[in-house]
């Protein structure tokens, strides 16, 4: 972790001082945003691998709800990306960092693990998880096409490593260059959006505790964020 990114009086990641940790452009609950839309009946309002208990009939496909809010994780993300992509270089940032003991590797097409500079760790989880969004199979956008079968594993898996790659972005922009979004005054675009982003993927059980949080004995990355927030009573998980 660069040294401005820490409160040089006692270490302390400046995202978690205040006010930075508190900076937000939402108030209120975010689960009333990442509440699947409340309407008529539908039998297309459950699937078995989301299993969320509704308090009424929605009449909007979980799956189809699910791909639009990644969709638009993703979109904004990646315009995060694109505002830091001057200061995330090969030069500065040689591996994909969430911390001074935790660096993630990019598994490739014969499940080897690399090691990849941040940018090039970042360029390629954007490029595959565009071309995850532009599978019609897995991501249909044309009338009257279908999301694949609830009992389908396949839409479940792929949502849920989506997520994951999304997080280490996330995680490496915390720790790595949280200081550059406080020049730019953007602190609380991405405060609220990573909350936004862990209630949902908690709510529709596409990140679990252990993937915020970490394991016991193993660097938790922005798990402690988390914590913090919840205890702040801004995540309502």
């Amino acid at each position: 972790m660069p040294p401005s990114e820490t409160n040089t009086a006692n270490g302390t990641p400046l995202y978690l001082c205040q006010p930075f940790v508190r900076a937000a452009l939402v108030t209120g609950k975010f689960k009333t945003i990442v509440a699947l839309p409340r309407c008529a009946a539908s039998p297309h309002a459950r699937s078995r691998f989301f299993d969320i208990l509704f308090f009424s009939a929605r009449y909007v496909d979980i799956n189809e709800w699910v791909a639009v809010n990644i969709f638009d994780f993703y979109q904004n993300l990646n315009l995060f990306c694109a505002v830091i992509s001057e200061v995330c270089s090969t030069q500065t940032c040689t591996s994909m960092t969430a911390g001074p003991n935790l660096s993630y590797e990019w598994t490739d097409r014969n499940r080897r693990a690399i090691a990849l500079p941040a940018p090039t760790y970042i360029d390629y989880v954007m490029t595959w998880v565009q071309n995850c969004l532009d599978d019609e199979t897995t991501f249909p956008t044309r009338s009257g096409q279908e999301f694949p079968p609830a009992a389908s594993s396949s839409f479940a898996a792929c949502c849920k490593a989506i997520f994951m790659q999304l997080f280490r972005v996330f995680a490496h922009i915390y720790h790595a260059h949280f200081t550059d979004l406080l020049h730019l005054h953007s602190e609380g675009h991405f405060n609220s959006l990573f909350a936004h982003f862990l209630v949902f993927g908690q709510q529709y059980r596409l990140l679990e505790l252990k993937d915020i949080t970490g394991e016991r004995g193993k660097e938790a990355g922005v798990g402690v964020l988390w914590e913090r927030w919840r205890q702040m009573g801004i995540l309502d998980v």
